[in-house]
């Protein structure tokens, strides 16, 4: 993204799971910027925590779902659509799809040739000379449940309707 970072990193315990084949990544720190989406004239800035990680990636950031949800946006992956509140009404995002399809070939191809761990490996080896019927994980066939059935004494009926004020018992 061509921002120099290092001076604004803050420290992660955190690991990040299933961005590239290996059990886990450490980040290098955190960082929190300001993330605006639209125009000078209707616009939307929030200040987003990022994990800043050294590896190859085909995107340079992605925003996930805490991100989303602090926009309060709505994502259409179907048609590239991103749509969120701003101070003038709805602000639309549109993606273009050559980047988009390019950025995905990139993973395709760094996926391709990214080395798997010899742990999985082996587990992927040692798979392949098990039968079908060794594969199946068994049903649990003892029925025996922890959760006991509620005593009709337990329950009370409520009936409410709109407008109902609730009294504490």
């Amino acid at each position: 993204m061509g921002l120099d970072v290092t001076e604004m990193l803050t420290q992660t315990d955190s690991p990040l799971y299933g961005i590239i084949p290996s059990n886990a990544v450490i980040p290098l720190g955190q960082v929190v910027l300001p993330v605006t989406f639209d125009t000078k004239e209707h616009y939307r800035t929030e200040y987003i925590k990022f994990e800043v990680a050294n590896f190859e990636t085909s995107s340079h950031t992605s925003l996930g779902r805490p991100s989303l949800a602090k926009f309060m946006a709505i994502p259409h992956y179907v048609y590239l659509l991103l749509k969120m509140l701003g101070p003038k009404g709805e602000l639309s995002l549109r993606g273009d799809l050559r980047p988009s399809y390019d950025c995905d070939t990139e993973a395709v191809e760094i996926a391709a040739t990214t080395q798997i761990p010899s742990s999985m490996q082996q587990v992927f080896t040692a798979s392949k000379k098990l039968t079908l019927a060794e594969l199946e994980i068994p049903e649990n066939k003892s029925g025996a449940t922890k959760v006991k059935p509620a005593n009709d004494k337990d329950f009370r009926a409520i009936d409410l309707k709109i407008g109902d004020s609730i009294k504490k018992p």
